[in-house]
């Protein structure tokens, strides 16, 4: 390795134990709500503050909050049984499982995502205080932990949306399961790839009205503090290519840009701010926001790590024309405060009631943000 290329890692590590939430450096203890902008009318509380790693999020029909989590291998479910709109009760359902990001409900059952499997657990919200064993729906998915960890949903379709990470900052792979979204019935048979060419989504919903997947990506490292941006993406059909690794955001790969052009590849719908991990996002489908929030699309950005001046740890909101993105802008800001941040937002859920709930995994917290006008 050249001393040019020592110099660049030993840079990338000090950096990434900065910022990665691997590392507490940076961040100062707390939970600072009064630090939070919001537009106007609009007010952010606590729904569960005890939820270490929280990360991605699901509903049960009889109103159970599901929480995965990363590092901290532990999946949770969160009770508001007095309905005051903070959860009364947090149980710890699963532990030891290996990267458990992801959660997903599907009539009374909860399928859980660790990085080669998914899991099933049937009758969940009954079972709440149960010694819990899950089925196994289907365990063929890579092992790598780079990238590994996973988002699931299940689409108008009927079927489990998977994703699977690149294992790398950027490199091919003859396996064309690596930097793709996969697909599945219930049950985990018919598993297939659904779109490919996409670096790390850990985050998607599909349009309320065409039922289009629409889906977050994290651009990739190391070429610079401004490219390539995060994007956003739509997948109007399946057998799409998104441009990875050849193409980041229209801007062509230095390694691998040269064996392809990005005009072979589909395009994002809008770009997103540059390194801030754009993960959790959510069409607005409730009744509580004012009506211009109708299908707009929330994103939670969980910060960049490798930026010389962090961006990102914030709510950002996408507005649509149509089925075309034509702005993107801040929602909700004050995670971060000058180079420290004290929370970082993963995931965006909409409840019956509108109210918008927010994952944190550096405060270990849920945020509620309403709206009355006042």
């Amino acid at each position: 390795m050249s001393p040019i290329n020592i110099l660049r890692a030993l840079v990338g590590v000090m950096i990434a134990m900065a910022f990665c939430s691997c590392f507490p450096a940076l961040p100062y203890g707390g939970i600072h709500l009064d630090q939070i902008d919001l537009p106007s009318g609009f007010q952010i509380a606590l729904f569960a503050d005890n939820v270490p790693s929280a990360r991605s999020m699901a509903r049960g029909p009889k109103g159970t909050v599901f929480v995965g989590t990363r590092e901290e291998g532990k999946v949770y479910a969160l009770l508001d049984r007095d309905g005051d709109q903070r959860a009364d009760e947090i149980l710890t359902i699963l532990k030891g499982l290996q990267m458990p990001n992801g959660v997903a409900v599907r009539g009374k059952d909860l399928y859980v995502a660790e990085v080669h499997r998914v899991l099933r657990y049937e009758n969940i919200e009954d079972r709440l205080k149960d010694e819990l064993e899950g089925a196994v729906v289907n365990d063929s998915f890579p092992r790598d932990e780079h990238h590994g960890w996973k988002y699931i949903a299940f689409g108008p379709d009927g079927l489990l949306y998977v994703p699977v990470g690149a294992p790398c900052n950027v490199c091919k792979r003859d396996d064309s399961r690596y930097a793709s979204i996969m697909r599945m019935s219930h049950d985990g048979t018919n598993l297939e790839i659904f779109a490919k060419g996409i670096r790390n989504t850990v985050g998607f919903d599909w349009h309320p009205k065409t039922g289009i997947l629409w889906f977050t990506n994290n651009g990739r490292d190391w070429m610079g503090d401004d490219l390539p941006p995060d994007t956003l993406h739509r997948a109007p059909k399946e057998g799409l290519h998104f441009g990875f690794p050849y193409c980041h955001g229209g801007i062509l790969d230095p390694e691998f840009g040269k064996e392809r052009d990005c005009s072979e590849f589909a395009p994002p719908a809008i770009e997103l701010g540059p390194h801030v991990a754009a993960l959790g996002m959510k069409f607005y489908q409730g009744k509580m926001f004012p009506r211009s929030y109708q299908n707009r699309i929330f994103i939670a950005e969980h910060g960049s790590w490798n930026r010389s001046t962090p961006i990102g740890y914030r709510i950002t909101l996408v507005e649509l024309e149509g089925s075309r993105a034509v702005n993107y802008k801040v929602f909700a800001e004050g995670w971060l405060q000058g180079p420290r941040a004290w929370g970082r937002p993963v995931d965006v859920l909409v409840m019956p009631d509108g109210a918008l709930l927010v994952s944190d995994d550096r405060a270990g917290a849920i945020y509620r943000i309403a709206y009355s006008g006042d």
